[in-house]
């Protein structure tokens, strides 16, 4: 598969996200369950997310592992409970968007990993997965996630 692979430079991005470990087999339940207060939360505050959701990845340790799910927001936000205010740093970052199950997602983080090494790229050891659609609202197929390293 052809991915569109690009890197830009970013500037700090507020979100609204909450950090837990957990394994692969629960991050679909803590996701929905996080992604949902965070939109709660925004909603009482008369907020609206700046861009999709996100999971961040710190490791990949498929029974812990230390995931953070939020959101962009426009502006820095408060945080209260389990829901932190924070950012994504300034810098570099590259980004594929990859169109299909989540199941399959391998070989577009091999075709990123790849180019990054090509281009003489290294990643920081986080992963970003941004979801532009659900699996409840579209078929597997047609799930569209962008993939995001940051970069040194």
């Amino acid at each position: 598969m052809d991915y569109q692979i690009t890197l830009k430079q970013q500037a700090a991005q507020p979100v609204l996200s909450i950090r837990k470990i957990t394994s692969i087999s629960k991050l679909p339940e803590e996701i929905g369950k996080a992604y949902g207060m965070i939109a709660m939360y925004m909603q009482e505050m008369g907020e609206q997310p700046k861009e999709a959701p996100f999971t961040a990845y710190y490791n990949m340790d498929m029974e812990n592992l230390d995931v953070e799910m939020g959101f962009p927001v426009s502006r820095p936000i408060e945080g209260r409970g389990d829901i932190k205010a924070g950012e994504l740093p300034e810098g570099k970052y590259v980004e594929g968007m990859y169109k299909g199950p989540y199941s399959e997602m391998s070989p577009a983080y091999d075709a990123i990993s790849a180019w990054m090494k090509e281009k003489g790229l290294t990643p920081t050891g986080i992963a970003y997965e941004y979801y532009f659609n659900t699996p409840g609202e579209v078929p597997d197929s047609e799930l569209l996630t962008k993939i995001v390293f940051p970069v040194k």
